[in-house]
């Protein structure tokens, strides 16, 4: 069974989720590839202690990259969007 800690891996910071947290209260996370929306919920709110009010998941396909002659390719990934319930933030 995986941690919280193994659900969530990290924060996802630029411009646009900066924006959106300002905003609408909405955090961006990387998150493990085989994570359903429940448990990143769970693991959000073990981890930092606050309600979450909806959970929004990107899968994000690895795109080609080329070094010379050698093709390779960067890693596919998960990124959710978790909005709190009103009264709720997470500090950084």
């Amino acid at each position: 069974m995986r941690t919280p800690q193994d659900v969530v891996e990290k924060f996802w910071f630029t411009e646009r989720t900066n924006m959106l947290q300002e905003d609408e209260g909405r955090y961006a996370f990387k998150v493990d590839l085989r994570a359903n929306k429940a448990q990143i919920k769970n693991a959000i709110e073990s981890i930092f202690k606050v309600k979450v009010d909806n959970v929004r998941v990107m899968n994000v396909p690895g795109k080609i990259r080329r070094v010379r002659v050698r093709a390779g390719s960067t890693p596919h990934l998960k990124k959710a969007i978790v909005k709190l319930k009103p009264g709720y933030t997470i500090e950084f």
